[in-house]
């Protein structure tokens, strides 16, 4: 039975090679899943400290085009955050792609920041986020710094400015 063809017209029939692969998948979907909810935590809700339990204890945030950015540890992360968030009046946030494999999801999405004082700025993202055992250990953002600074307010450059890798490096602020 399993050698033999389709017949016309009929789907190939699926064959689990490996039994393993439904968990494996199951999974995959589940990091994706903790993805998205985290993602509305950022955006939705804002809950900065809500978002900070989504990271494991040493997991690590990486604004990748920022020197010397990296935030380890949930409040960290969560500080990490408030720096250039808070002083935004509203985000809306669209995902255009996620991926899993493995313990990776990868996220292309843009962040759109509006300002109280009318400036708006879309930022293209991709992320890339290691998840492991339900809590993320790694999330790498890939965006062009460009793009923000030249178009966010000059209020707002002088508020991020006050701020280096000591205040958020282990939750400081």
């Amino acid at each position: 039975f399993r050698n033999l063809p389709p017949a016309a017209g009929a789907p190939y029939p699926r064959r689990i090679t490996n039994p393993g692969h439904i968990q494996h998948m199951s999974q995959q979907t589940a990091n994706k899943d903790l993805l998205t909810r985290f993602w509305n935590e950022v955006y939705v809700a804002r809950d900065y400290d809500a978002v900070g339990r989504y990271f494991a204890a040493d997991g690590i945030y990486v604004d990748v085009p920022v020197p010397d950015s990296a935030a380890t540890g949930p409040q960290a992360v969560a500080m990490r955050l408030r720096i250039g968030h808070e002083p935004v009046e509203r985000f809306t946030h669209e995902i255009h792609r996620m991926i899993a494999q493995g313990s990776t999801v990868m996220v292309e999405h843009t962040e759109t920041w509006h300002f109280h004082t009318g400036e708006v700025v879309a930022l293209p993202f991709v992320s890339v986020m290691e998840v492991e055992d339900n809590m993320i250990r790694l999330w790498r953002d890939y965006w062009d710094v460009n793009t923000l600074m030249s178009k966010a307010p000059q209020w707002w450059l002088e508020h991020i400015m006050k701020f280096s890798v000591a205040d958020f490096a282990h939750g400081n602020l």
